[in-house]
């Protein structure tokens, strides 16, 4: 409010400036004094009105014209009245008390409105509580119990935590149910799970169906540079709170202001701790915040302070993690009330074949199925445009201006085929659902595998099994092209299958020779301590040895392995390797037709049938990096650039 008057002055006080200024402009001539007394001796002048120093006056063929008196002329009433000119007096013009006080003060206006700028913008911008004033008030955006239309129903692949916190509701709505027993709800929940598993929209949820005040915050949001800002906003939400009982307060990515004290370098963070401190006083102090329940979400939960952690602030703990199949097929449900779907659409299909999706990423895939069916300028969105965006979600975008030469293409066949072999032959492997050579994203060739059912784990012959895939495209190039024809493209399937070579000895406990035992010599003390991991292991040089030894056997004869099976298979490596050269793509059924020896029928289009598999995901793809600079795509997949 003051803001707004302070920049209305500013501009009366401008705009009266300006109107002076013109006022005074346009009144006819202006003559020297010395011309005005020739004019009137002369008989020129025939009426003349004095204000003050100014003279306004009219000549004898009516043109208007203005003087000013320099000094006082005690001889120029007689001039004028011995020239018979008609005299008016007129009383000075003065300006007013307000409009004086305004042009005085306009300086010292325009200073303090630039310092106003200059505040909010450090503060970062305008907000409904910001200025200079309200630095330490809080950021917290308060949602009424009309404005949260979200509720149970709008959340879906999660039902235990939904159990867990429907108890919530209940004390929200009717506190003496469990107050009449002794019993004593929560006062903070702490929801943990991997990004994009529906933590911020369950807790909007339970406000919903509570019908109460919703607070919401990040924990960003209390930490500024200044020591004591963050605690003086933790006071005023809290106060806001409290006013607002029974409400929730959400405090989003409450890592950002709840680790560890006295850690790091330097010993801490002052600013940051204080405001944890200040939380735990508000949530579990002296004053009891009777009504108001904090839910706070995070997916890093061991580098929270302890006394966060502990019964009477964050004394229960909601697990919300990854779908299993029935949650995603809930959840693509919930996303698609909202898009036109046509009868091919199987969600249970697509569930099936989404292992390893969060909410975030199936609600990315209905979104990206309908802007496929949009730019096909179609009325539904029918299966092959979840087809064509769960490609695109795993893979990347097709390259189709990409040019590859025909030598570039045939390697590239031939590398993406003997992943596939291997991987198909091979026990405890994921079956092989397609292979491309069409440039996607950065990749430009994928072979993808589909899990038959979600995995929580999987054995040594599964390790074992990997490994021998993963080495497949590089075997089939140095089967082609020769040892010294081999590209760097196997550069991201050697780090990979290192990787888990050196797991299954180090931490797996697979390998005979050293047991089940952790070797974490490749672990690094974390500055958290024992919130992050424990201390280093130090490894004798025998031990380092031997298990570099294990590691080279384990690789070497997963090598020897993969090579036999291509070797045996040699004919089933070319005949892959002609039908992606013809087709770019092929799925499960023809990958049948080219193990059984025959030649792959022509692709089909998709007519929704559950053998075929197409909403199947990318749980392990192989690619081949002509540059050998390789990344991840999917969950495992690498890419040729």
């Amino acid at each position: 409010m003051a803001k707004n008057f302070i920049l209305w002055a500013v501009i009366a006080a401008v705009l009266m400036m300006v109107f002076n200024n013109f006022q005074n402009v346009g009144q006819g001539a202006s003559y020297s004094y010395s011309e005005f007394i020739t004019a009137v001796q002369s008989g020129q002048v025939e009426k003349v009105t004095i204000s003050g120093q100014s003279i306004k006056g009219i000549s004898s063929s009516g043109e208007s014209f203005e003087t000013v008196l320099p000094v006082y002329d005690d001889k120029l009433m007689d001039t004028l009245l011995e020239n018979r000119v008609q005299v008016v007096g007129e009383k000075p013009e003065k300006q007013g008390f307000l409009s004086q006080l305004l042009l005085a003060s306009l300086p010292i206006l325009i200073i303090i409105a630039v310092f106003m700028l200059f505040m909010r913008q450090m503060q970062g911008g305008s907000s409904g509580r910001g200025g200079p004033m309200a630095f330490g008030k809080s950021k917290a955006k308060l949602l009424s119990e009309d404005q949260i239309k979200t509720t149970f129903d709008d959340v879906a692949g999660c039902d235990e935590a939904k159990e867990d916190v429907k108890e919530l509701v209940e004390f929200l709505r009717d506190p003496g149910k469990y107050q009449r027993l002794g019993g004593k709800i929560p006062r903070g929940v702490l929801m943990v799970g991997q990004p994009g598993t529906g933590k911020t929209l369950l807790a909007k949820a339970i406000a919903g169906e509570a019908k109460v005040p919703y607070f919401s915050i990040s924990g960003s949001d209390f930490v500024e540079m200044f020591v004591g800002v963050g605690a003086s906003r933790v006071r005023d939400m809290f106060d806001q709170a409290k006013k607002q009982a029974p409400c929730i307060i959400f405090i989003d990515e409450i890592d950002a202001v709840g680790r560890s004290r006295g850690v790091g370098i330097g010993g801490g963070n002052d600013e940051r701790e204080q405001t944890l401190n200040q939380l735990l006083v508000e949530m579990d102090g002296f004053e009891v915040n009777d009504g108001i329940i904090v839910i706070a979400a995070t997916n890093r939960p061991d580098v929270l302070d302890p006394a966060l952690l502990r019964p009477g602030r964050f004394d229960r703990q909601v697990t919300v993690g990854l779908p299993d199949i029935r949650g995603r097929e809930q959840i693509l449900k919930v996303h698609m009330r909202k898009v036109p779907i046509a009868d091919d659409v199987k969600p249970s299909l697509i569930a099936r074949g989404t292992p390893g999706f969060s909410g975030a990423d199936l609600a990315n895939l209905v979104n990206e199925a309908s802007l496929f069916a949009a730019r096909a300028n179609r009325n539904l969105v029918t299966m092959e445009e979840f087809e064509q965006a769960k490609d695109k979600i795993l893979m990347g975008a097709e390259r189709k201006t990409m040019v590859m030469s025909e030598k570039e293409k045939t390697n590239t066949a031939y590398h993406e085929a003997g992943h596939a072999i291997v991987g198909r032959l091979v026990p405890e492997h994921d079956p092989v659902y397609k292979v491309s050579i069409i440039p996607r994203g950065r990749a430009l060739g994928v072979t993808m595998f589909l899990p038959e059912e979600d995995r929580n784990s999987i054995s040594k012959r599964g390790i074992e099994s990997n490994i021998c895939s993963l080495y497949g495209g590089r075997i089939a190039e140095e089967m082609t092209l020769g040892k010294d024809g081999v590209t760097t493209g196997a550069s991201n399937d050697i780090e990979r299958a290192t990787k888990y070579a050196r797991n299954y000895v180090t931490k797996w406990g697979l390998s005979e020779k050293l047991g089940p035992q952790l070797y974490t010599e490749e672990e690094q003390q974390s500055y958290l301590g024992a919130a992050g991991g424990g201390q280093l292991s130090h490894l004798s040089d025998e031990t380092a040895r031997l298990i570099d030894a294990e590691v080279k056997q384990l690789l070497d004869g997963c090598y020897q392995r993969a090579y036999q099976i291509l070797e045996d298979n040699r004919d089933k490596l070319e005949l892959m390797k002609d039908a992606l050269m013809e087709y770019e793509t092929i799925d499960a059924d023809q990958i049948d037709d080219i193990m059984e020896g025959r030649k792959p029928r022509p692709p089909k289009a998709w007519s929704g049938d559950d053998s075929s598999g197409p909403s199947a995901p990318a749980e392990d793809s192989r690619d081949m990096a002509q540059d050998g600079d390789d990344d991840i795509v999917g969950d495992p997949a690498g890419e040729r650039q």
